[in-house]
C-alpha cells in the first residue's frame, strides 16, 4: 500500500505514469467511498483531494452516522428507508469508528413533537430503517425522561422518545475507508490540484493536477473523471466546457463544545429550539457539544475555512438554555468549535433546513460525472451507484466489463475485529497486551477503540519507541500514533494529525497545547523540514487552535 507521505515522490510517479480506469476529484467521504467500491471491482483507480483527505464537510459534520428521523418531518419516506439501512452497513464495515448512541428526544407541550407523533414517527422509522431488535425505540414518560437526563426543561415535559443513533469519528471514518481503497490498489494522494481539464475530441480523458507542497505540475490520464468534490464541485464543473444549469446552494453547520465540568449532560439529546428546528447535544470523552445550525452560506465566503459567527455561537446558546435551563452557559464556556459547509443541490424558495439531502448524478457532453448533495450515512450507496455509471460507460465505448458492487461486505481499513458485537472483546484483549509493548493498559484500550485491528501496527511501533530524547519528549503511545499517521496514513502537515487523524483539536485542545512543539519538531526530523517550513507549519496550527476557540468579541 502506498499511502506514506514519507512515499509521496513515489505516489506522484505513478499517478503521472499510469493510465487510470477511473479518477475521482476529491478526498472526502463520497471521494473515498468511489475509489474503494471502483478499485474492488477491479477498476485502475486514482484519487486527488487538493487539501488534507476528509478537511472539507467529511470533518465537520455533528459526527453521527444517522437513520434520518428527522427526515419523517418532511416525509422523506425512501430516504429513511435507505439510509436506516447503509447505517448498518457502515457500522459492521468498521465498528471502531461508529458507536450506537441511544438518543433522547423529549417532547413538551406545543413543541414540533408530541407523545403519539413520537411514538407513531419512532415506530415507523424502525421499520423503514430496519432497527435491530434491541435497539428499537422505547416511550418514557416525563419521570424517566427526568431520570435518564436531570437537565432538561421540566416545565411542560409530557415524556420521551428513546432511540438508538450511531456516533462516530467522520474523518476517520474517511481515512479508513481511504485507507481501504489504497490497500486494494488505489493511488489517492492529498494536497494536489485539479488545475483544468485534459480532453480528446472534446471528451474528458485526464487532468492537469499541481501539488500545493512544491508547485509542480503533473498529467494524470484517466478514461473516466468523477467530480466528488463536495462543496468545490462547481468550481470544478466551470474549468469544464459543458457546464448545464443544475447548481449547488451551500448551508453552514456550526458546533461548539464544553468541558462537562460546565455542561455536564449524560445522555445524547436530541431537541427542539425555539424556532422549532432541531438540535443535538451529545457527550462525548468528557467534553459536551451541540449543533447544528443551518443557514445558507455564500459563495463569496471562504469554503475552504468557514468560521463560526457570533451569531451562531449565540444561537446555539440560546437554544441550549431553552432546552437546559438550569446550565448557565456564556461565549466564556466554549472550549472549541467547528463549522462546516454542506452541499445540497438548489431548491428555489427553500429554508436551508427544508433543502432535500438526497445526492444527485449527472454527466456532462463532456463525459464529466458529478455527484452531490447526500449524507455521510448514505457514502458507500452513493458510490455503488457512481461507480455503476462509471462501469457501464466504460463497457458501452470499450466493451470491457468489471465485477459487480461487494462492497456492503468490505470491511474498512481496521474493520477486521470479528464483527461488531466482537468489538469490546477485542479492545479488552488488545488493552491487556499492550504491556508487552511498553504501554499501559489504557493506552492499549484507547489506541484499539480508534485504530481497530490495525493497533497491532502501533503496538509495533511503540515497541521501537527510541527513549524520550531521540523522540523529542513524547511519549511511546504519542509516538506510535504520529509515525503511524506518517507511515500508513498519508499525514503532511501537523494540522493534519492534531484535527483529522486524532481529533483532539476539537475535543482535546490541551492535549494539542501540550504536545504541538514535540510533534512538529518530531515531523521536521522525519521529513528533514527547515527553518522555514517549521515556522510556517507552527504559524498554520497556531491559527486553527484560535479558530477553534471563539473570541468573545469576534464579529465577522
Amino acid at each position: 500500500m502506498n499511502f506514506s507521505s514519507k512515499k509521496r515522490s513515489h505516489v506522484i510517479q505513478q499517478l503521472r505514469n499510469d493510465e487510470f480506469d477511473l479518477l475521482v476529484i476529491g478526498g472526502g467521504i463520497t471521494g473515498a467511498g468511489i475509489a474503494l467500491d471502483a478499485v474492488t471491482r477491479g477498476m485502475k483507480v486514482a484519487l486527488i483531494e487538493m487539501q488534507d483527505f476528509a478537511s472539507g464537510t467529511s470533518s465537520r459534520s455533528t459526527k453521527l452516522v444517522h437513520g434520518g428521523l428527522r427526515y419523517l418531518k418532511q416525509f422523506e419516506i425512501n430516504t429513511v428507508a435507505k439510509i436506516g439501512k447503509e447505517r448498518a452497513i457502515v457500522y459492521e464495515n468498521g465498528p471502531h469508528v461508529t458507536t450506537p448512541e441511544w438518543m433522547l428526544l423529549p417532547f413538551h407541550k406545543g413543541g414540533t413533537f408530541g407523545k403519539l407523533t413520537t411514538n407513531l414517527g419512532l415506530r415507523l422509522y424502525d421499520f423503514l430503517a430496519g432497527v435491530k431488535k434491541k435497539e428499537r425505540r422505547k416511550i418514557l414518560s416525563a419521570e424517566e425522561t427526568i431520570k435518564r437526563e436531570p437537565l432538561i426543561k421540566k416545565e411542560g415535559l409530557k415524556g420521551g422518545g428513546y432511540y438508538v443513533e450511531y456516533r462516530t469519528d467522520d474523518a476517520r471514518l474517511t481515512i479508513e475507508v481511504m485507507k481501504a481503497a489504497a490497500e486494494n490498489g488505489a493511488v489517492a494522494l492529498n494536497y494536489m490540484k485539479a488545475e483544468e481539464f485534459i480532453y480528446n475530441e472534446k471528451k474528458v480523458c485526464g487532468i492537469v493536477a499541481r501539488d500545493l507542497l512544491t508547485g509542480e505540475t503533473i498529467e494524470i490520464k484517466a478514461v473516466k473523471v468523477v467530480n466528488a468534490a463536495g462543496p468545490w464541485v462547481d468550481q470544478v464543473r466551470k474549468k469544464d466546457y459543458s457546464i448545464n444549469n443544475k447548481k449547488l446552494r451551500l448551508t453552514k453547520g456550526v458546533h461548539i463544545v464544553f468541558d462537562q465540568s460546565h455542561f455536564p449532560l449524560r445522555q445524547a439529546v436530541y431537541f427542539d429550539t425555539p424556532d422549532k428546528r432541531m438540535v443535538f447535544a451529545i457527550p462525548r470523552e468528557g467534553k459536551t457539544y451541540v449543533g447544528t445550525t443551518d443557514t445558507f452560506y455564500g459563495e463569496s465566503q471562504d469554503i475552504a475555512n468557514p468560521k463560526p459567527l457570533k451569531e451562531d455561537i449565540n444561537y446555539i446558546l440560546e437554544a441550549i438554555k431553552f432546552m437546559f435551563p438550569e446550565v448557565q452557559l456564556t461565549e466564556e464556556h466554549v472550549e472549541s468549535s467547528w463549522a462546516g459547509v454542506r452541499p445540497l443541490i438548489y431548491q428555489e424558495g427553500k429554508d436551508p433546513s427544508e433543502i432535500s439531502r438526497k445526492d444527485e448524478i449527472w454527466e456532462g457532453d463532456s463525459s464529466l460525472i458529478t455527484i452531490a448533495g447526500g449524507k455521510l450515512t448514505g457514502y458507500r450507496e452513493m458510490a455503488e451507484t457512481v461507480v455503476d455509471l462509471v462501469a457501464k460507460r466504460i463497457q458501452e465505448e470499450s466493451n470491457r466489463s468489471f465485477l459487480p458492487c461487494k462492497t456492503r461486505h468490505v470491511k474498512i481499513s481496521g474493520g477486521e475485529v470479528n464483527g461488531s458485537h466482537n468489538l469490546p472483546f477485542f479492545i479488552k484483549q488488545k488493552s491487556n497486551e499492550a504491556s508487552e509493548y511498553g504501554l499501559t493498559k489504557e493506552e492499549g484500550e484507547k489506541l484499539a477503540a480508534k485504530y481497530g485491528s490495525n493497533v497491532d501496527c502501533l503496538f509495533t511501533l511503540a515497541k521501537k519507541y527510541p527513549g524520550k530524547e531521540e523522540s523529542f519528549g513524547l511519549t511511546p503511545a504519542i509516538y506510535a500514533q504520529i509515525l503511524y499517521a506518517l507511515e500508513e496514513e498519508m499525514t503532511v502537515k501537523p494540522a493534519d494529525f492534531f484535527i483529522r487523524r486524532t481529533g483532539a483539536l476539537l475535543f482535546d485542545l490541551e492535549w494539542v497545547k501540550q504536545w504541538k512543539k514535540p510533534v512538529i519538531q518530531f515531523m521536521a526530523k522525519e521529513f528533514g523540514w527547515n527553518e522555514k517550513t517549521i515556522k510556517a507549519y507552527e504559524e498554520e496550527l497556531e491559527k486553527e487552535i484560535k479558530d477553534a476557540v471563539i473570541p468573545i468579541d469576534r464579529q465577522e
